[in-house]
């Protein structure tokens, strides 16, 4: 399990834009604490974010990831 700032050190995202790709629907949290609030990922997340980076640089939008990602998962 990672914290949004393991994801941030393992991805080399910034925070700010893992953010935005939940927001976006690209990737989801795997669970929250209750106490805390805090995010909660796992490997599937590292995965994504990997694949995301990779169609970025391709020079692929956030909107034709999203319909990769959504393809790949149904």
């Amino acid at each position: 399990m990672y914290l949004i700032k393991d994801l941030a050190r393992l991805s080399g995202f910034s925070i700010y834009t893992i953010k935005y790709y939940i927001k976006e629907g690209l990737i989801k949290e795997v669970g929250r604490s209750p106490e805390t609030n805090f995010r909660y990922f796992d490997d599937t997340t590292v995965n994504q974010l990997k694949r995301i980076r990779e169609e970025r640089l391709k020079g692929k939008s956030i909107k034709e990831i999203k319909l990769l990602l959504n393809k790949g998962t149904s």
